[in-house]
């Protein structure tokens, strides 16, 4: 019988995901926690990605095709369908993170966190960009 935690627990031992992503050593325990990591701040630079695709989408200037995608006939169509598809896979991301999260093991919680916010450090903290409101759930 597979014991679930429903409280917040400290330990190498960890099913993530699927029953098949068990760690069961340290070594299995702190690449867990480094996937983990990796992944969440690659959430953060994905949001970035569509943010950025968003506000191309939503620009008052009407700019010419780029010489390089001579087939898009309306630049700012496929700006709102780059975000569109940004947005789903970036949902997706983030509910894969709240899954991980709800192991209720305490070093993927931390793990994701810092990730999360080593990931907005280094890709959407720039100062030069307008102040975008943004909902700072991962699964948002």
């Amino acid at each position: 019988m597979m014991h679930m935690h429903m409280t917040l627990y400290w330990g190498k031992d960890v099913t993530l995901l699927i029953d098949s992503w068990k760690t069961e050593s340290w070594l299995s325990y702190l690449l867990a926690l480094l996937a983990c990591f990796i992944f969440a701040s690659f959430y953060q630079y994905m949001e970035d990605r569509r943010l950025r695709f968003s506000s191309l989408a939503s620009s008052k200037s009407n700019p010419s095709p780029p010489s390089y995608v001579p087939l898009l006939p309306n630049y700012r169509r496929s700006a709102k369908f780059a975000t569109a598809v940004l947005f789903g896979i970036n949902s997706a991301f983030g509910y894969i993170l709240m899954l991980a999260i709800m192991s209720f093991n305490g070093g993927v919680f931390l793990a994701i966190v810092l990730g999360l916010a080593v990931g907005y450090l280094l890709f959407r903290s720039a100062g030069d960009e307008k102040v975008v409101a943004e909902n700072v759930c991962a699964c948002a």
